[in-house]
């Protein structure tokens, strides 16, 4: 594992407590009738997108999944023009037509969140292949969860990645669930990343709350991709906080896997780990704390105080003149 300076390590600290605050908010203005539609939070997960993006340049693209809100943020989307989209502002990323589940920002590099399971995929690969074609030096990353990789959509893609050796990684967000079913229930194989054999590729196992563990292993597979020795697998191990999106009864998971995952919590171990190793004391990690929540609360007045979307504007933008 590579040694990260103390700059390094307070900024993967920051961007998993942005999201996660960020999340939070969500959950707490959706339960309050106070954002419309329905929203998948990305709480517990924060280590992933963080730890891989962290390796991304601007310019690289990513595709993402129902399960958005945090690849967007750890790409580098503005959190104002995020959160306004959530609120169907005219100010939000996509003017209210992307909303939580198809928000877009290429601006950033992200191609877009997707309501189709495993959607995202083919089109991180054709991302990759369009780069390649080009020459321009770009990677793509695919995030989906551990449902999408039974998908056939995710076979095609894996075997032309792989075919092409095009400059992609693909980052399966393993949390055990699709919607309320156990992965255990509908699939044989324990570990996803045995998947890429299939496809003479690299698959690799990482634990999902350790944001270190997942900078090095996607660090090492957009270097890989990026000097054209073709794709990698990632399943991270992971688990989701909350059900599978807000409102829903929690129900079907065993309270003792919920809690027992929640102690794996990747925010509160790393926090712990930075002061463990006097990285960072409890006060400078307090202080982040309070300039992450000004930023969300600051993102939610801009919101709030910004043009509702109108109706008749609905067309605008979605076809090409």
């Amino acid at each position: 594992m590579k040694i990260m300076d103390r700059d390094t390590r307070l900024h993967l600290y920051r961007e998993m407590l942005r999201i996660r605050q960020f999340e939070e908010k969500v959950r707490e203005l959706a339960m309050a009738n106070e954002l419309p539609g329905f929203f998948h939070l990305y709480v517990g997960e924060e280590a992933v997108a963080v730890g891989v993006c962290s390796n991304l340049k601007k310019e690289d693209y990513i595709t993402s999944t129902h399960r958005g809100h945090g690849h967007l943020l750890a790409k580098g989307a503005d959190m104002n023009r995020a959160m306004a989209e959530l609120f169907a502002r005219e100010t939000g990323y996509n003017k209210a037509r992307g909303g939580s589940m198809h928000i877009a920002a290429p601006e950033v590099g992200m191609l877009g969140a997707n309501g189709i399971v495993g959607a995202g995929i083919p089109i991180a690969t054709g991302a990759a292949f369009s780069s390649k074609y080009q020459k321009d030096g770009k990677v793509a990353v695919a995030f989906f969860g551990d449902g999408a990789t039974s998908q056939g959509t995710f076979h095609e893609a894996l075997n032309i990645g792989a075919s092409f050796s095009l400059p992609v990684v693909y980052v399966c967000e393993n949390n055990l669930y699709g919607v309320s079913t156990r992965q255990s229930k509908v699939r044989k194989l324990e570990d996803i990343a045995e998947r890429a054999k299939a496809y003479d590729m690299r698959g690799i196992i990482v634990d999902g709350n350790d944001i270190e563990a997942v900078c090095d292993a996607a660090g090492e597979a957009v270097r890989l991709a990026r000097n054209g020795e073709g794709p990698t697998l990632i399943e991270c191990k992971t688990y989701r906080h909350y059900t599978h999106f807000v409102g829903e009864p929690d129900n079907y998971r065993p309270r003792e896997e919920v809690d027992t995952w929640k102690k794996k919590d990747p925010i509160t171990g790393y926090a712990q780990r930075l002061i463990r190793e006097e990285t960072a004391v409890q006060e400078e990690l307090d202080e982040i704390l309070r300039s992450v929540n000004q930023e969300v609360e600051k993102a939610v007045e801009f919101a709030k105080n910004s043009p509702k979307a109108r109706p008749d504007t609905v067309f605008d933008d979605v076809y090409a003149n």
